[in-house]
């Protein structure tokens, strides 16, 4: 039984190391980056959602969840909040994808599909949790 949970608490680690890094570098990253005028063009999204105030705002809090709460997951820290905020991301990239016009090559459950894998690997990581720490310091 020990074994497995250590097998376990490795595989969270290299699932959290994998998904937070890809997810930081190609996607939170790129947002950050671009400042205001992307953030509102990311955070206009929220419409789909019937939110359609301070654009600019949710557009942030998109890039601020890809990029610093994907450090978090990394790092094992705040680990389910950031896996929060990821997953409701997630949620409204995937109402995105669904609410685009059916010529568009990013539309359907096809174009939402990755925004729903990562939906399920953050929600896994909300009820499993980071693990424990594999690699013990002295």
């Amino acid at each position: 039984m020990m074994r497995f949970a250590k097998d376990v608490d490795l595989g969270l680690l290299i699932l959290r190391l994998g998904i937070g890094f890809s997810m930081m570098y190609f996607h939170g990253y790129e947002k950050l980056a671009g400042g205001t005028e992307r953030w509102a063009k990311t955070g206009a999204n929220m419409q789909n959602l019937g939110i359609d105030f301070l654009p600019v705002f949710w557009g942030f809090m998109a890039a601020f969840s890809e990029f610093f709460c994907s450090i978090l997951i990394m790092a094992g820290i705040l680990f389910r909040p950031a896996a929060f905020l990821l997953a409701v991301t997630m949620i409204v990239a995937a109402v995105f994808h669904l609410s685009l016009p059916e010529t568009s090559p990013y539309a359907g459950w096809s174009g939402a599909s990755h925004a729903l894998e990562l939906l399920t690997v953050y929600v896994v990581f909300l009820v499993a949790g980071p693990g424990k720490r594999v690699v013990k310091f002295r």
